[in-house]
């Protein structure tokens, strides 16, 4: 017993030590990444000190950029399933290598979900009313209850698969498959089950008719399985471009192909729910009119959303003429970029925000974000890209030989 703490206590610190070691490139990430960080932590404490006044919130529209980002982030997080599934329930070995990279770049973004939740509560000190048995939980009534769960629970997940398989790679070890292959199963099925309960917590609000569609859930779906897998190709091809990792074509050729499936299912998708808004032109359209064309002289939201619908388009269209496959980094990845954006423009200009407007009383009060919340959120996904960097970095040395229980 006494030889495992050592041999551990050896990996965790060979571990830290070489997610800290790098060339000056990735020196000056880090250091960006906590300059971003420390800025965010400022604009936090101001926030902290002088209340949700500082954003640009208001009772009438009370979800701004910090839920927005995290929607989609949940959906990025989701992800990962994709390499998941062919990897470990068909055995394709040459996507089975990336699955790790892809769990690394899920516990940075489900940090990143947690953290934005933190960001939108006035009191963060009252989180622990939400805390079983100190708490009043109020499962499983609450649609929020259920979201703690599924949310913590994957990152749980995804802390141990590669956890135990990378420990097990350090010591030269042949990984015991009972303690890791039922919770790869069970990960598949909980990545459909956040963004599934995240859709479930805007249709479940009876007075938003903005969200009261059953399209919803199979939309947030169909975007997290399109900008998820451009996110994680990005980081493969960085990975691929500065690393060792043995990674081939087939991984990233692969997820490319996801990304396009489940971005014509999300263009379909959204063309079906703006057919179902303004065929009918019931009083619920309202808030669709208002995203798309303005209402009574308020369009704050309309350049948004239709550059988010012109990237869509573009991106997919790049991606189904193959013409960029061949071309440099930059270029070929762009259409992917391209998705990124308008993806998570699609989830918070034009979908958390246009649902509180009109108000249930037919008031019009537009939202934008403060300088204070885009520097809190910006603090956000530096932390986040800081993790997922660490990690992934923790990960290529582990699986190139260059930390090892020998060396």
């Amino acid at each position: 017993m006494a030889a495992t703490y050592v041999s551990y206590f050896g990996f965790v610190i060979k571990s830290v030590r070489g997610m800290f070691t790098g060339g000056p490139r990735y020196y000056a990430w880090l250091s960006f990444l906590v300059l971003l960080m420390a800025a965010g932590a400022a604009a936090y404490y101001r926030q902290a000190v002088l209340g949700l006044g500082v954003t640009g919130m208001t009772d009438q529209v009370s979800w701004g950029l910090y839920i927005a980002n995290f929607t989609f982030l949940v959906g990025v997080a989701a992800a990962a399933v994709m390499m998941v599934i062919p990897g470990y329930l068909y055995h394709d070995k040459a996507v089975k290598g990336g699955v790790l990279l892809g769990e690394m770049v899920a516990i940075g973004a489900i940090l990143m979900c947690l953290l934005f939740v933190m960001a939108d509560l006035g009191r963060p000190d009252r989180m622990w009313h939400m805390i079983p048995p100190f708490g009043k939980f109020n499962f499983p009534v609450s649609m929020l209850a259920w979201d703690v769960l599924v949310l913590n629970g994957y990152l749980l997940l995804n802390l141990h698969v590669p956890g135990y398989l990378l420990y097990k790679r350090y010591r030269g070890e042949e990984p015991a498959k009972w303690l890791y292959l039922p919770f790869v199963y069970i990960s598949i099925v909980w990545a459909i089950s956040i963004h599934t309960v995240t859709a479930f917590l805007y249709t479940g609000l009876a007075g938003r008719p903005f969200w009261n569609a059953a399209i919803l859930a199979p939309r947030f779906i169909a975007s997290a399985f399109c900008a998820g897998p451009a996110f994680i190709v990005l980081v493969l091809e960085i990975v691929r471009g500065w690393t060792r990792f043995p990674m081939g074509d087939r991984l990233i050729t692969f997820l490319r192909q996801v990304v396009l499936i489940a971005g014509l299912i999300n263009i379909f998708l959204l063309i079906s729910e703006i057919f179902t808004e303004f065929y009918a032109a019931s009083a619920h359209v309202a808030s669709a009119r208002y995203l798309f064309f303005g209402l009574h002289g308020h369009d704050a939201l309309v350049p948004w959303i239709w550059t988010s619908i012109s990237l869509n388009v573009l991106a997919l269209l790049a991606l189904v003429s193959r013409r960029f496959e061949q071309r440099g980094l930059v270029v070929r990845n762009l259409p992917l970029a391209m998705l990124i954006v308008a993806i998570w423009i699609e989830k918070g200009m034009g979908l958390v925000f246009p649902g509180f407007i009109p108000t249930p009383l037919g008031e019009i009060v537009e939202y934008l974000p403060s300088a204070n919340e885009v520097v809190v959120s910006a603090g956000i996904w530096g932390l986040g890209l800081f993790v997922m960097t660490v990690l992934i970095k923790h990960a290529v040395d582990i699986e190139t030989g260059a930390v090892a229980k020998n060396n």
